[in-house]
């Protein structure tokens, strides 16, 4: 159903449409952004337009405590049709969305100009390729926003370079390996991963519609009028910062958007309800495994159980936050016989949880949100990635670029490969030697968001972009 909600009898200077991509971490991380940008420009009216599930889940009373006034949602149809039986296809559900979502877009765009008045600007999701020629149409500036990490984006700036070689193929061998190295070697940001860390989407056009829109990114950014990234210049390799900024001269990273930092202090940990911090204040500092599947990611159920079977023989201290629907797929007793040293959750308040002391490792499917928050607070992490999106990408840049984690033997969970990275982690030098990595990114980061870095700066010219209605390359 396509509704605004409460139309405003505030008159803005300027009306922004932000367009959110309605799944995983992408629209609170949207939202994230746009509340920075509503509470820096508050003259600037800001229409949030995502699907009628998403928006209910991110402006719920409980969620919408710290909202600025001048942010309103307004809902757009999720394009399945009525009456759809879902096949099981595990992307269907994101192909329907995109099939639909140009012209749903549209007359989201059509309702909240009528309602707030004329739109000025559009910030969207990046994967919303789309939009650019909506702006167009609009006659106004266009600002897509890359939220997974810089790396990635490569991948789908190139992938036509990647789908020539891939359609090449080979015979297979050491010839063929080595020849795959050096393709991504002339890749700007690539040059330490293989096509085989790459995303799906940036390996194959044609496996959905989701894919073959990613698959345009690399033809519609210079149409931008600015890029913003949730990233640092400092995080960012010479060479992709460099090539980047050659094809949108507006790059904008305004670091991490999902997060702050510093990290906040944390809440009196009565507050939270799910009991996480409690329970943490009693183990000792660095001593805990906190494990995290996303909100998205799907682990078979033998490795949830293989899991199961490390943390409980080798007794180390851990907080799992596992979905609820999943609980029954612990082996029996796994609760009563860990109660003395485990506690299992069907949702933490990660970013608290990651800040908190006692947390010693991050067990987790690399997405995006996860890692940055990680590396924030300076957690190492053990990276089992999902074959979905960027998260295969990121356990590549983790283990082997930031060095800062591990990923598990053959890239699934084992008994003795869960038991295996854990030691490594928490008890041997290698551990150490990590755990001094992540600190010292961490360092590096808090340096990166400081009050007079480019972060900063950045997001003070993308506020000054919205507030005057002038773009960067006009």
């Amino acid at each position: 159903m396509l509704s605004c909600r409460q139309p405003t009898k505030w008159v803005p200077k300027h009306h922004v449409a932000a367009m959110a991509f309605p799944f995983g971490s992408h629209p609170l991380a949207l939202l994230n952004l746009v509340k920075k940008l509503a509470m820096a420009a508050p003259d600037t009216q800001f229409s949030f337009l995502s699907t009628e599930d998403s928006n209910n889940f991110l402006f719920s009373a409980s969620k919408a405590t710290d909202l600025p006034n001048n942010i309103k949602p307004c809902n757009v149809s999720d394009g399945v049709p009525m009456n759809h039986v879902f096949s099981g296809r595990p992307t269907e559900r994101v192909d329907l969305f995109v099939k639909a979502a140009p012209d749903n877009f549209r007359k989201g765009l059509e309702l909240a100009a009528t309602e707030i008045g004329q739109i000025s600007c559009l910030i969207t999701d990046a994967f919303l390729v789309f939009s650019g020629a909506i702006a167009e149409d609009l006659s106004v500036p266009w600002i897509p926003v890359w939220l997974p990490l810089a790396y990635s984006l490569s991948a789908h700036i190139y992938s036509d370079k990647i789908h020539q070689y891939c359609a090449i193929g080979g015979n297979g061998g050491d010839t063929e390996s080595s020849s795959k190295r050096k393709i991504l070697e002339t890749i700007p940001g690539l040059a330490k991963i293989s096509i085989e860390d790459l995303p799906l989407e940036a390996l194959n056009d044609k496996q959905s519609l989701f894919s073959s829109m990613l698959n345009r990114i690399g033809n519609v950014l210079p149409q931008a009028n600015a890029l913003v990234m949730s990233f640092y210049d400092e995080l960012c390799p010479k060479s992709l910062l460099d090539d980047l900024k050659s094809r949108c001269p507006g790059l904008l990273n305004v670091g991490f958007v999902s997060i702050t930092i510093p990290p906040p202090p944390l809440p009196l940990s009565n507050t939270d309800a799910a009991g996480c911090l409690s329970w943490l204040d009693s183990q000792k500092t660095m001593s805990v495994a906190y494990i995290s599947c996303g909100t998205v990611a799907n682990f078979p159920h033998n490795e949830i159980k293989e899991l199961a079977e490390a943390l409980q023989e080798n007794r180390i201290p851990f907080l799992w936050s596992l979905r609820e629907n999943l609980r029954g797929i612990l082996p029996d007793g796994f609760i009563e016989r860990t109660s003395l040293h485990g506690k299992v959750v069907p949702w933490a308040p990660q970013a608290q949880v990651l800040a908190h002391k006692s947390i010693g490792v991050h067990v987790t499917h690399c997405g995006a949100n996860s890692v940055c928050e990680s590396i924030a607070n300076g957690i190492p992490m053990i990276c089992r990635p999902v074959v979905f999106a960027d998260n295969v990408t990121n356990a590549k840049i983790i283990e082997d670029i930031w060095k800062v984690g591990v990923r598990v033997d053959g890239g699934v969970f084992t008994k003795n490969g869960v038991t295996k990275s854990l030691e490594l982690i928490m008890v041997h030098e290698q551990g150490r030697k990590i755990r001094s990595k992540a600190h010292a990114l961490q360092e590096l980061l808090l340096q990166a968001a400081a009050p007079n870095g480019h972060a900063a700066q950045d997001f003070k010219t993308l506020v000054e972009i919205l507030s005057s209605n002038q773009a960067l390359n006009n």
